[in-house]
């Protein structure tokens, strides 16, 4: 959490807007979306006639698909009516219905891409505001414009992938569809529709929430390697602490899984995920009840059942959206400008990678300001304190100061003294092979080690380095926990009991419990 008690995501990497906005331009969907503003554009004041809620009408669907170069193609009135609604829902293409004395922006369109209604109820043409981009005079629109327009598109993109057809809702309702494969109207009661929109929508951005976390936490999903759907479904429907799936949520995961799909089908066109769809064969299988998902399964047959990834435009576009629900979604790089403490607060949720870039980052303004050795005392300053973050602070110093070049050196030989910093200070200095580095007292030596392992439990538990850490420290000190109680540090005992837990040897164990007993009874 934040200070203000806002909920925080992991740090994301992210492009400049000027190749985000690129992106955006090349997806798909936009990319038509701008081709028909043109087309409207040649029709000049005139405009293109359009149905109610500004959808195309047959003929002009049909010369919109030719325009596209989809003339032949089985799906091209789906995929005309779709670019097309998005330039409406952009607000790329103003819709003027008869009787309206001020244009409105709006889309519709039946479910399979044609007009509900052949008859014209008024015109759309290109906005104004954006005649550079649509083949018109004018300055063209920066990156932010773009990015603004494919993110109004992509929520109402969002919300029809959320939303399920009405053959869908009605398909559970008892006698609704007759043997003749036709709806019967009379056998519809809407109460018994199982639709929640609110969480229909809620299941998406679950769905969106867990690759953006995935894509912050993994390198490996961040430089392009795909989610297989069954990992992405069982992290929203798992609960915590499953080591073995029962039928049912194995069950629930096969569900989810095939609503995923149909959605990620919808979304791809927009360059917010880049997916390779549910095998056709599964998905046969599971719509006759056939399919069971199988929780042993090779990369082969899970590559079978999907795998997505957010796109680096689909990152920004789901931290846009987190943003707007108050939601903390830092970016590499934000704290470029940031008070040394606020960098030393947040280095610990980021990425190994990340985080060098955004220390050099940090740095990088420092240099043109007041230098390295400046920068470095800020980071020290910061990294003093006795609270419960201390140590996590020093560890980030360390992490920031390993990148500060020799310059940077007087700042550290002026913390040698000090009982906070002296040691992380000699550190730097030695790998550095700097001379005059005076060996640290027994107390400091004692000081650094319970701030270190402080340290180490508070980002990354219990490993099992500390394990070894500790069994090492152990042998070549005799007699470490009878000095080791008495360090004056508030994480003394803490580090003691974690000692005591850790530490194979059953009498080393012992030792470390009574420790961490006399420890805390000295500052009770």
């Amino acid at each position: 959490m934040t200070g203000d008690d806002r909920p925080t995501m992991p740090p994301v990497r992210l492009p400049s807007d000027a190749e985000l906005a690129r992106d955006a331009l090349a997806a798909p969907l936009f990319s038509r979306a701008v081709k028909l503003t043109r087309w409207a554009r040649e029709a000049g004041d005139s405009g293109i006639p359009v149905g109610a809620g500004g959808e195309l009408l047959a003929e002009q669907l049909k010369a919109a698909a030719e325009h596209l170069g989809l003339a032949g193609e089985e799906d091209a009135p789906a995929l005309a009516a779709d670019a097309w609604n998005f330039a409406v829902d952009t607000g790329l293409l103003e819709v003027e219905e008869d009787g309206e004395d001020e244009p409105e922006e709006g889309s519709g369109g039946g479910d399979d891409g044609g007009p509900a209604s052949d008859e014209p109820v008024g015109v759309a043409r290109p906005d104004e505001e954006f005649t550079a981009l649509t083949g018109g005079p004018g300055p063209a629109p920066g990156p932010d414009e773009v990015l603004d327009l494919w993110q109004n598109g992509l929520e109402t993109v969002l919300a029809d992938a959320a939303t399920p057809s009405f053959e869908d809702l009605v398909g559970g309702i008892e006698n609704a569809i007759g043997e003749d494969g036709q709806i019967d109207p009379d056998a519809i009661d809407l109460d018994a529709m199982e639709w929640d929109p609110e969480e229909e929508a809620d299941f998406l951005d679950s769905a969106l929430g867990n690759l953006y976390l995935l894509t912050a936490g993994d390198p490996a999903v961040a430089a392009g390697t795909l989610v297989p759907l069954p990992v992405l479904a069982a992290s929203m429907i798992v609960p915590d602490g499953m080591d073995e799936p029962t039928d049912e949520v194995l069950e629930e995961v096969s569900t989810a899984m095939m609503r995923l799909d149909d959605q990620f089908r919808m979304l791809e066109p927009t360059g917010l995920v880049e997916y390779q769809p549910v095998d056709e064969a599964l998905t046969r299988e599971a719509a006759e009840g056939e399919g069971e998902f199988d929780a042993e399964m090779d990369d082969e047959d899970v590559s079978r059942y999907g795998m997505v990834r957010l796109t680096p435009l689909g990152l920004h576009g789901t931290r846009v959206r987190m943003r707007e629900a108050g939601i903390d979604a830092p970016a590499v790089g934000d704290l470029a400008d940031a008070e040394a403490s606020a960098l030393l607060a947040a280095l610990p949720a980021y990425t190994e990678d990340n985080a060098q870039t955004e220390i050099e980052a940090w740095f990088a303004t420092r240099h043109a300001d007041s230098g390295t050795v400046e920068a470095a005392r800020e980071l020290l300053a910061a990294a003093r304190g006795g609270d419960e973050d201390g140590p996590v602070r020093r560890l980030a110093c360390q992490q920031a100061l390993a990148l500060a070049g020799p310059e940077a050196e007087p700042a550290l030989r002026e913390v040698l003294d000090d009982r906070q910093l002296g040691g992380l200070a000699r550190v730097w200095l030695a790998e550095r092979g700097a001379a005059d580095v005076p060996q640290p007292d027994e107390q400091m030596v004692f000081w650094l080690t319970v701030d270190t392992i402080a340290a180490q439990l508070a980002t990354v538990g219990e490993p099992e380095e500390l394990h070894e850490l500790v069994s090492g420290l152990v042998e070549q000190h005799s007699g470490f926990f009878d000095k080791a109680w008495q360090v004056d540090h508030p994480a003394t005992g803490e580090v003691l009991e974690a000692m005591g837990r850790v530490l194979p040897d059953r009498a080393a164990a012992k030792a470390a419990r009574k420790a961490a007993f006399k420890a805390r009874s000295r500052t009770s």
